[in-house]
């Protein structure tokens, strides 16, 4: 039977205190897809137990400055950390257990491409601990897989995912939509093909274009067109719908589930929790600082020689900036947030322009319900416009210059 997540969608948006994500980036590929903007880097080769080692040693250091917190999740991403050595994920699970007691139910993702060399890992990764796996399939259409890059087929691809559910409790996968010339009909299609795989959990992004990647140059050449802002719009709606009536719903603009089956990990990330982050390029947030470790490999190694660390940032967030992160990251949820809370949280006298959300409200693009604000289907559309209008975190009074 499928994992059931203890956390339920009318957590607090503060998160339990004491609880503490753990994600861990593992940074190589076989190829740099060109879409992607993730910290990611192909080398000829890796030195696994040297990596085992960098690892450890930057998680040690991490835990030290994270007493008495209780492990929720442990997120293993990429990168592809489906390349790792299971004995690497195996340590790292260990080690994380013995710094922080765990909860009982435990989440333990890792992301992997659906390749057959990778998914002939899938059994040793789930002896590592590893009960959730997030597949990068990204297309059920071999023309498509082509276009972004990826190196496997489709039969490749549903082959892995076979696997990995008869190996993992818990099963993610990924596709991307609203590619070039991309119609409704075809996204239907591939959408109800998706949802009878019967997965609890899917990803479900539309293709961006992201600085400084191939498709970012070829767009700027004339040499890529991406689907338009209507047509994206309209594969947005339909996306929300097929999922709803399949039991599936948006519990995050990207991010469908099965009641229960929501990843416990990301919703510390859009509920502004606490999360430790090692690993080259990982961010965390802890107890009121940002935390950013080197992004190159290389650096990354010559960090934790020098300084037993992997760390290059290391910065307090104002009451005012931990404020608009939290509004930014939780209005991407269905369940949205209780601006009162936040509010109340980073000791600021109010969070939003009340005329502002009155406004939206009006034009049903809001919904108010209790203390609880959220987006519409209509206002998942336009979220960075509407951000833009409603925040207005202010200081207590007090605290404001004369």
């Amino acid at each position: 039977m499928p994992e059931r997540a203890s956390t339920s969608l009318s957590t607090n948006d503060a998160g339990a205190k004491g609880d503490l994500a753990l994600y861990i980036h593992w940074p190589f590929c076989v190829s740099k897809c060109p879409y992607c903007d993730f910290n990611s880097h192909v080398r000829e080769s890796v030195d696994q137990q040297d990596w085992r080692a960098a690892l450890l040693a930057d998680l040690r250091h991490e835990a030290a400055l994270l007493p008495d917190r209780r492990l929720t999740s442990i997120f293993f991403g990429g990168g592809t950390p489906s390349l790792m050595d299971p004995g690497t994920a195996a340590a790292l699970i260990e080690e994380a257990g013995k710094l922080w007691p765990a909860a009982d139910d435990l989440e333990i993702t890792l992301e992997a491409n659906p390749s057959s060399v990778e998914a002939a890992r899938f059994a040793d990764l789930a002896a590592a601990g590893v009960n959730r796996l997030s597949l990068g399939l990204q297309s059920l259409d071999d023309r498509a897989l082509a276009f972004l890059g990826r190196a496997h087929s489709v039969d490749e691809g549903l082959g892995a995912l076979d696997v990995a559910q008869r190996q993992f409790g818990r099963v993610s996968f990924d596709l991307i939509y609203a590619l070039p010339g991309q119609t409704p009909e075809a996204w239907d299609a591939m959408l109800a093909r998706a949802l009878g795989f019967g997965t609890g959990h899917l990803s479900l992004y539309q293709l961006t274009i992201e600085p400084g990647t191939r498709f970012a140059a070829l767009h700027a050449a004339g040499k890529f067109a991406p689907l338009d802002t209507e047509a994206a719009a309209d594969l947005f709606e339909l996306t929300a719908e097929r999922t709803a009536a399949a039991g599936i719903p948006a519990y995050e603009i990207s991010n469908h589930a099965r009641a229960g089956q929501e990843s416990r990990h990301n919703l510390t990330y859009w509920r502004y929790g606490d999360y430790a982050g090692i690993g080259p390029g990982a961010h965390g947030r802890r107890s009121g600082l940002r935390t950013v470790r080197h992004r190159k490999p290389e650096n990354y190694l010559a960090g934790l020689a020098r300084n037993g660390h992997g760390m290059v940032e290391e910065a307090p967030l104002s009451p005012i900036e931990a404020a608009d992160e939290a509004l930014v990251m939780g209005l991407r949820l269905a369940e949205g947030i209780d601006p009162l809370a936040i509010a109340e949280r980073f000791g600021l006298a109010r969070l939003l322009d009340d005329k502002a959300v009155a406004r939206l409200i009006a034009s049903g693009h809001l919904v108010r319900n209790g203390r609880r604000l959220r987006t519409t289907e209509a206002g998942r559309l336009l979220l960075d416009t509407i951000l833009g209008l409603i925040a207005d975190p202010q200081p207590p009074a007090e605290t404001r210059s004369a």
